[in-house]
Parts: C-alpha cells; sequence; structure tokens
C-alpha cells in the first residue's frame, strides 16, 4: 500500500511546498472545507465566522497533537446537527456548547484507553474488507449532496442552466486534474473553481434572469470582526445526548483517519498513532465549545483534496487553516466566498467525493479482498446498502430526545459486528 501512494506524490506530509505554491494550494483547501464548515453553523443558529475561526484553530491544535504527521483540516461536524439543534432549543445554546465539551473530553477518554491498550484490537475488528466497504460510503454518501448543488435550484426545481454551469466546472476541473503540466496539475479544483465562478457570472451579465451571483452580502458585511468568549453550562442531559453521538463520530473518525492512510501511504494509525489523532479531534472541539463554536471533526472534502492532488503536507493543511481564522476576523471575505454559486460547488465536488469512494475501492483490490468468499460478499454488501440507503437506528430517551445513528456510522458498527459474528471458516463456497 505505501510504495503505491508514495511513488506519484508530489509532497509528503513533511514536505514545505515553495511560498507561490504554498498559498494556492492552502486556498483550495479553504475552498473544499468552506461550504460545509459555515453550513453548519447556518442551520443550527451558530456564527458562520465563529466556526470559520473554530475550524482553524482546531485544525492547529490538531496538528500539534498529531506531531504535524496527519494533513487532516477539521471542520464543523454534521453528526451533531440534531444534538445541538435539540439542546439549544430545550435548554438554550450554553448547554448545547457544555454537551460539545463533554463529547470532546469524552474522545480523550477513548484516545487514553487506546495509548493504554493499544489499537491491534481495531485492526482484528476493522478488516480491509470493513474499512474499504466504509470507505466508499463515506464518499458515496456525499454523492447526493454533490449532485443537487449541481442540478436544483434554491427551490428545488431542476435546472438545465445549473447543470450546464456544473458540466463547465467539473470538465475545467477534470482536464486540469489530468492533462495539465507543473503547477496547475496541483490546483485542479481550484482551476474549476475560478472557470466555474467566472462563466457563471458571464453568463449571468448576459443573461440576467439566470445571474446566480449577487455581492449585496459583500457589501453589507463588516470588514472586521472578533469572535465572543463564552463559557460552556452542563446539564446531564445534554452530556449524555453528545456522549452518545460521539460514539458515532469516534466510528467516523476511525474510518477518515483510515482513509487518510490509505490516501497518503502511511499508517496513521501507528504513527503518529490513533490515541493522538482521536486526541486532536477531541481536543479541537472542546476548544470550539468556549467560542461558541460547532464540534469538529476530520473533513472528508479535505481527503478528497488530497487523493485528487497528491499534496500531502501537512504545511499546506495548516495553511488552510491560518487562511480559515483570518478569514473569520473579516467577514467580507467570508461574504465574497458564500458568492460562488452551487453547480460551480456540485461540480467539482462530483469528482472531488467520488475520488473518496474510488480510493475505497483501491483500498479493497489491493488489499485483495476476494469476493468469491461469500463472508467477504455478505460484509460489504450489507455495509454498503445501510451506508448509501440511509439506514438509521432512532429511539427516545426520556423527554423530547432522540438517540439517532445512521450513515456512515451505523454503517461501521454493522461492519465491525458482521465481522466479528460471522466465522471465517465453515462457510460454503
Amino acid at each position: 500500500m505505501g510504495h503505491q501512494a508514495s511513488s506519484k506524490m508530489m509532497y509528503g506530509p513533511a514536505d514545505k511546498p515553495p511560498i507561490k505554491q504554498w498559498i494556492p494550494l492552502s486556498i483550495q483547501h479553504v475552498f473544499a472545507m468552506f461550504g460545509a464548515t459555515i453550513l453548519v453553523p447556518i442551520l443550527t443558529g451558530l456564527s458562520p465566522s465563529t466556526a470559520l475561526f473554530t475550524a482553524g484553530t482546531g485544525t492547529l491544535l490538531y496538528i500539534l497533537i498529531t506531531k504535524a504527521k496527519v494533513p487532516a483540516f477539521l471542520g464543523s461536524s454534521f453528526a451533531f446537527i440534531p444534538a445541538l439543534i435539540a439542546i439549544t432549543a430545550a435548554y438554550g445554546l450554553p448547554y448545547a456548547m457544555g454537551g460539545a465539551f463533554v463529547s470532546g473530553l469524552f474522545y480523550s477518554l477513548v484516545a487514553f484507553i487506546i495509548k493504554k491498550t493499544g489499537h491491534n484490537w481495531l485492526n482484528r475488528a476493522l478488516p480491509p474488507v470493513v474499512i474499504g466497504s466504509v470507505i466508499i460510503v463515506i464518499g458515496l454518501n456525499l454523492a447526493p449532496t454533490a449532485v443537487n448543488m449541481a442540478m436544483f435550484d434554491g427551490n428545488g426545481d431542476y435546472s438545465l442552466f445549473f447543470l450546464m454551469i456544473a458540466c463547465v466546472t467539473l470538465a475545467v476541473t477534470i482536464i486540469a486534474n489530468l492533462f495539465s503540466k507543473g503547477f496547475f496539475s496541483i490546483i485542479p479544483l481550484l482551476l474549476g473553481l475560478l472557470s466555474g465562478y467566472f462563466f457563471a457570472l458571464i453568463m449571468g451579465i448576459f443573461f440576467p434572469e439566470f445571474a446566480l451571483i449577487s455581492f449585496a452580502g459583500v457589501k453589507e458585511a463588516a470588514w472586521f470582526g472578533l469572535p465572543t468568549f463564552a463559557l460552556p453550562k452542563f446539564n446531564f442531559v445534554a452530556s449524555v445526548t453528545f456522549i452518545i453521538v460521539s460514539l458515532a463520530t469516534i466510528c467516523e473518525h476511525l474510518g477518515d483517519t483510515l482513509t487518510i492512510s490509505k490516501v497518503v501511504g502511511k499508517d496513521f494509525y501507528k504513527d503518529p498513532g490513533l490515541h493522538r489523532t482521536l486526541a486532536g479531534d477531541g481536543v479541537a472541539t472542546l476548544w470550539a465549545s468556549f467560542w461558541g463554536g460547532p464540534p469538529n471533526t476530520t473533513y472528508g472534502e479535505n481527503i478528497g483534496v488530497l487523493a485528487l492532488t497528491r499534496v500531502y503536507s501537512v504545511w499546506v493543511t495548516g495553511g488552510a487553516a491560518v487562511i480559515a481564522i483570518l478569514l473569520s476576523f473579516f467577514p467580507k471575505f467570508g461574504a465574497l466566498i458564500q458568492t460562488i454559486p452551487n453547480p460551480v460547488l456540485g461540480g467539482i465536488s462530483m469528482l472531488l467525493f467520488g475520488t473518496i469512494a474510488s480510493s475505497g475501492l483501491r483500498t479493497l483490490v489491493d488489499s485483495g479482498v476476494d469476493y468469491e468468499d461469500k463472508r467477504n460478499l455478505t460484509i460489504s454488501s450489507v455495509i454498503l446498502v445501510i451506508g448509501i440507503g440511509g439506514g438509521l437506528l432512532s429511539f427516545s430517551i426520556g423527554d423530547n430526545l432522540q438517540f439517532s445513528l445512521g450513515g456512515v456510522a451505523l454503517a461501521t458498527l454493522v461492519g465491525i459486528l458482521l465481522n466479528a459474528l460471522i466465522p471465517k471458516e465453515k462457510i460454503a463456497k
């Protein structure tokens, strides 16, 4: 696995690109994470600027804790959206932040247990057939998001015009990815994004009824702003709710860390160690709770950027973190990025999310998973259907609170259970 990835590597985790490449490469990561990172606070009533600030500072904390070995970017976690909304509605925002704080502590506790017990049991629980299938689910789970952005307007109506912009963006991204030489070959997403943006802008000038880009929000946004510090408050229900969600996001963390390992061609479970990546994730969430930012998680979008560009430099993801922090202080720039039309993001995401799914396929192929074996076939099949079909386990805990485990997390759990329960021998071939 190591040799394959590293032979085509442009920059390894420790490599520092020259500054004229470094900045555009970091900006590319910022574009990849921006939409999702500010979407979570918009959906949960938190501040988008604060989310950018806690994503950036959280990523720097993560880099510190993982000894600058893992090129991950941490952004707002989608898994916590229902919990954030429910707890804020029932008790108020400070208690939701308290829950986020507790989930950060819980991550750190699990990290400590893994440090003491080692992670060999994890390797047994997550063989390649489970890992590969889960990585495919992570990529394909995002697929409807990409397609919806590319084809449907704000009212949910199909739009051929949107599809045209998405296709132009995707085409430029693919051409830049496959055929460009030198520096351009490592910024295909940035080139695609800019081309799609200008195409949408020009179309809007010639056909005003199709104008998708409005700078009104940019005009209104302040030049300078500061995030506000606030102390979280605690109660039992909020704490338990967030711990339960954490069980799911820890599964997600295992999947993401594995995906990054496969993409980069290094075993991050071993070095810097799973206990460090988990603690990095936990401390970032803990930190975010003091600022009123959403809990953080390692970002699939940015893993897609790594897979596509083969630039695995921690300097680049660290640079993206610094840019995110700067953006949080200058709301005008944040507002400018928000003018990027959905179909442009959709066009890029088609390639980005697919690249993640493909690296799952590569895991299965590289590990030589034998699908003549009914056991492997069964495990993969069930993981894929539950993960992509939107499987959900949900029940009430106490008043007005739902426990729910779905998508990637449920698929991972089911995969681990099937792998543990189905015997390896004595199955009729």
